[in-house]
């Protein structure tokens, strides 16, 4: 087992972002990737005009690679916005008018899930109100997704970056996941585990494995420190996907990683390029 038996996806909204977003699908494929994932590539447009996403979906089908992960609006991204879904007014506004068009272009291209990254914790506003207003929101995206046979990720970040996120450990994202389930009735939200993220909290990582592998919909790495390619950190991460493996997991690992001073394709020299389609 190892970094070899597993299917990887590449986040190319971290990746390759030397390039413009359109030249970035053929990129990975040039890199030896058949899978990709995007936070939403539009920051200032939950609801942008169609020439933009008809060109994404353009470079996507012609680089000849699988979009199998999109973000939900979530405000500025990178930047100070950790989400948009649980702040009342204007943001949560324009996370539901997103949704159905999220949706939508993920169902184009055959992407079937979905994260929805829960927000900051606002000054002034009752924690109470923000979750119940998260809950109503992360229904919503759920029964979208479900309309597209897609699954609702709910991820949790870590508290150095994230100070004001509140999911900073999985079992505060893993509650929040079986709040929306017995919501809806669905069954179609699921954790988002984020090795990096998790480390970051000093979390127990085999344990996390352990316990909640069952419940998890979808993987990410970065090494730490540094949130580089793996092997620039200490994060025993090989070892860390074969008990996924063991435990059950069988879905794609996202490559979610700074490429630091190097060109995104130099830092995949971890991976032979036989082991980097996906199937």
């Amino acid at each position: 087992m190892g970094f070899t038996d597993q299917r990887y996806t590449v986040n190319l909204s971290i990746l390759f972002t030397e390039l413009r977003l359109l030249d970035r699908p053929a990129a990975a494929a040039a890199a030896g990737f058949t899978a990709i994932e995007l936070w939403w590539p539009w920051a200032d447009a939950p609801t942008p005009e169609r020439p933009g996403p008809d060109a994404l979906k353009r470079a996507i089908e012609d680089a000849g690679v699988r979009l199998t992960g999109l973000n939900f609006y979530a405000g500025r991204l990178p930047g100070p916005d950790r989400g948009a879904l649980s702040l009342p007014g204007e943001e949560s506004e324009k996370f539901r008018a997103n949704v159905e068009v999220a949706a939508e272009f993920a169902e184009s291209l055959g992407c079937r899930s979905l994260n929805a990254l829960y927000g900051n914790r606002v000054v002034g506003v009752d924690p109470a109100e923000q979750d119940a207003l998260a809950l109503e929101n992360l229904a919503l995206a759920a029964r979208a997704a479900d309309r597209i046979g897609a699954t609702l990720l709910v991820e949790a970040l870590n508290k150095p970056e994230s100070p004001l996120y509140p999911l900073v450990s999985a079992p505060a994202a893993v509650e929040v996941v079986d709040k929306v389930n017995q919501t809806t009735g669905l069954g179609n939200a699921r954790f988002l585990m984020d090795l990096y993220h998790l480390s970051m909290n000093g979390e127990d990582l085999p344990q996390v494995i352990e316990r909640y592998t069952d419940r998890t919909g979808h993987v990410q790495i970065a090494d730490n420190p540094g949130r580089g390619a793996p092997g620039t950190g200490t994060l025993p991460l090989e070892d860390l996907l074969d008990r996924l493996r063991k435990a059950g997991y069988e879905g794609r690992v996202g490559l979610e990683y700074k490429p630091g001073e190097r060109t995104s394709a130099e830092t995949f020299d971890w991976l032979p390029v036989q082991a980097r389609a996906a199937g």
